[in-house]
């Protein structure tokens, strides 16, 4: 029998298929489930303190004691991971970002409460400079106001393993400076702190998804009118993100990233196909505010869309997705 012979109709039904909702479970090519979320969460100082993001309806700046009450809910619906950004106050941001490797500061108190509290739950700390800057850029700059390479990764080297000295099991340096994923990796050897993964941040866009995330950690009025075109990619490109991952890879990152997510999945699916490592995308701000203003005006309908948004990430070969939608999702997904 000749199985190489085109099928066509009616011999062949593709509808036979999706009839019946067990036949349309038993051919699903790509599940979603609690396990392939990671929540992002925002930190900031204080005691019982919690602060509504405007440009995000729905989430909120959490201080410590309520941020460990959210990592319970997230940890008992079955999510892995949370990645931690930090609202650094005016005063303690610097030319220099100094701030970043205080071993007293926001970030590194939070990993060690959030561990000393849920010691299974995995922390995924943002290796980067710009919510620690005065200028909002993810770098030291020059003279000229470029972003100096070299000098920021020495910086980035010190940020890294604070937060690794302070527990976090994945530092995810999103800064885009290049060699930054070789030097962290060796010093995280050479301190002996072999097992603390690190979470490229390797396709970075220059997008404008992201500005409600810089209003969330307070970066949108230092930077103003400033772009980070320099460091970021252009959108425009798509071999040059492979050129990159590739990168980071072979100077140690154990996973990597594309951000944003969807209106990069493409990229998402060449990564995982022609390099096959774990990857990664980040469903930004951006994306989450849109699906929300539809939401919140009638639009659309949330909890479907919420997991076929999410599930879209999981067709394009995402081992994870970075979303909002953490918690909501995980809840659906228990039904």
């Amino acid at each position: 029998m000749n199985t190489s012979a085109p099928r066509h109709f009616p011999a062949t039904r593709l509808r036979r298929m999706r009839r019946d909702d067990f036949s349309r479970r038993l051919m699903q090519e790509s599940t979603l489930t609690p396990s392939d979320l990671i929540l992002p969460v925002f930190v900031l100082e204080g005691e019982n303190q919690r602060e509504a993001v405007a440009s995000m309806p729905g989430v909120e700046r959490l201080s410590i004691d309520l941020l460990i009450e959210q990592a319970r809910e997230a940890y008992a619906l079955g999510i892995p991971a949370l990645a931690l950004f930090p609202v650094i106050g005016a005063e303690q941001k610097s030319e220099l970002a100094e701030e970043a490797y205080n071993a007293s500061g926001l970030v590194q108190r939070s990993v060690r409460a959030l561990k000393e509290a849920l010691p299974e739950l995995g922390i995924i700390t943002d290796v980067a400079l710009d919510p620690y800057t005065s200028h909002g850029q993810d770098g030291i700059l020059d003279q000229h106001g470029y972003v100096q390479n070299d000098r920021t990764v020495d910086t980035l080297l010190k940020q890294a393993l604070s937060h690794a000295e302070a527990g976090a099991d994945v530092v995810a340096p999103s800064d885009m400076m290049d060699g930054r994923i070789g030097a962290i990796r060796q010093v995280l050897e050479q301190e002996h702190l072999h097992n603390v993964r690190i979470m490229a941040y390797s396709a970075k866009y220059a997008s404008k998804y992201y500005g409600p995330f810089r209003d969330a950690v307070g970066s949108a009025a230092n930077l103003g009118k400033a772009d980070k075109r320099t460091y970021q990619m252009d959108p425009a490109n798509s071999d040059e993100a492979l050129h990159e991952v590739a990168m980071d890879i072979a100077e140690g990152a154990d996973m990597v990233m594309v951000k944003p997510g969807m209106p990069y999945l493409d990229i998402v699916r060449r990564v995982k196909s022609e390099l096959q490592v774990p990857t990664f995308a980040y469903q930004v701000s951006g994306e989450y505010a849109m699906h929300r203003a539809a939401f919140d005006n009638g639009w659309l309908e949330a909890e479907p869309v919420i997991l076929e948004s999410l599930m879209c990430f999981k067709r394009a070969g995402a081992d994870g997705i970075l979303t909002y939608f953490a918690l909501e999702a995980a809840r659906l997904l228990q039904r």
